[in-house]
């Protein structure tokens, strides 16, 4: 358990952009834990800087608090402070030009992954037991296998966004960091309305092979011992996938065309929700965020239309296939954590946010809640083995990651 005094924004951390003591305002299931909210998300009397000094400058503090934090402080839980995340929450990297990058206490010379930087940070560093993210393409999941601690991201729509800065509506959703599977799950089950079961019979984990053979070889090999952890755990239950038992239309490009249908959407929504401030205020960005909302604002419009029928079409897909007692196993991330500084400005350069991305979509086109585990690493720097749900199941998936946590040959604290 984290203390419960108040940090200090020490250089060893960098994770808060603002501290501050808000007590509880009730009592239950999150009594005696402590918590910090990413800086894309409402505190009453408080400005929400979403990582832009000129964000911060040009609204007006918070009426309210977002409806999750308000959640989480009626169920016994106290809130310390607010954490750096990428410019609008606009990146996977947590390099924030203004505030700085967070600390990756596993891996320090590597990035932290974003956009919910500094709540992985807080995290991995014991400052805070769990911290609030948001996640529209991986933004608690990417920084939580890199940071080496548990990452959620529910299903779309069920966590209340509302006290929340939007990126891409029919994408965004609020998620759950945790050093331990069993404070995840309080967490969890309080913004959820749901418990969690103490067991379940699970039906068919599908390791997706492209998934697997998509990711570097370092990755795969780290990989395979956790992979034969959850057999043990399910015995009988793992099963090869391929993209192709989805059916041909979303099967036909790969995961390739998994992420050409995320970006699209992605773009045009984040242009529809942010371009008029861009445009009216003029705000000062980082080279990075600014290069990214060129791209959005300079992208075609009319591939829009055949990304939405994709993206139904891939749903629909997921839907048919995945019973509600399955699982998807994926990697999360198919790569280590970049080293800091090597990302350059130009996202469409490189190909660590096409493989990243087309990995993280899968939930993202699916609604499905997907949770990370810290149960790998390649020399020392963490790799996380995720797990997929069908829509809807949160409850059911926070279970079988318990229940892997909890087995002997796994020494994670659960």
């Amino acid at each position: 358990m984290a203390s419960p005094e108040v940090p200090e924004n020490s250089p060893e951390s960098n994770a808060f952009v603002e501290i501050f003591a808000l007590e509880p305002k009730g009592s239950g299931p999150l009594d005696g834990l402590v918590f910090a909210a990413k800086d894309l998300i409402d505190v009453e009397g408080r400005r929400t800087s979403c990582g832009n000094p000129s964000w911060r400058d040009t609204h007006p503090v918070a009426a309210a608090n977002a409806v999750c934090v308000d959640q989480l402080l009626f169920a016994g839980a106290r809130c310390i402070g607010k954490t750096i995340t990428d410019e609008l929450a606009f990146g996977l990297n947590g390099e924030n030009f203004f505030y700085g990058t967070p600390l990756n206490p596993r891996a320090p010379e590597r990035v932290p992954g974003g956009s919910s930087s500094g709540s992985a940070s807080a995290v991995a560093c014991g400052r805070v037991d769990f911290a609030l993210g948001t996640d529209t393409g991986g933004s608690v999941r990417v920084p939580a296998s890199n940071c080496g601690i548990f990452g959620l991201r529910p299903s779309h729509g069920i966590v209340s966004v509302a006290g929340v800065n939007p990126l891409a509506p029919s994408f965004d959703t609020v998620g759950v960091l945790a050093r331990s599977s069993a404070v995840l799950n309080k967490a969890a089950s309080v913004l959820l309305a749901c418990e969690v079961p103490r067991s379940i019979e699970v039906g068919t984990v599908h390791l997706l092979e492209e998934a697997f053979s998509s990711s570097d070889p370092e990755v795969d090999q780290a990989l395979r011992e956790p992979v034969e952890l959850i057999e043990r755990t399910f015995p009988g239950k793992l099963r090869e996938t391929s993209l192709k038992e989805l059916g041909e239309e979303a099967s036909r490009r790969g995961l390739a065309g998994w992420y050409d249908t995320y970006c699209q959407l992605q773009w045009a929504e984040i242009w529809s929700c942010l371009g008029s401030w861009v445009t009216e205020t003029r705000p000062r960005f980082g080279p990075r965020t600014a290069a990214n909302f060129d791209l959005v604002k300079n992208f075609d419009r009319q591939h829009t239309v055949d990304a939405i029928r994709r993206r139904e079409i891939y749903y629909r897909s997921l839907k048919r296939f995945l019973g509600p007692n399955d699982l998807i196993c994926i990697p999360t991330t198919p790569t280590l954590a970049p080293i800091k500084g090597t990302l350059g400005v130009d996202r469409t350069q490189g190909d660590y946010y096409p493989r990243t991305l087309a990995m993280t979509a899968i939930a993202g086109i699916g609604r499905l809640p997907q949770v990370t585990l810290p149960v790998a690493s390649v020399g020392g720097v963490p790799i996380g083995l995720s797990l997929l749900a069908a829509q809807g199941m949160d409850a059911f998936l926070l279970a079988a990651a318990r229940m892997i946590s909890r087995h002997p040959e796994h020494d994670t604290n659960a």
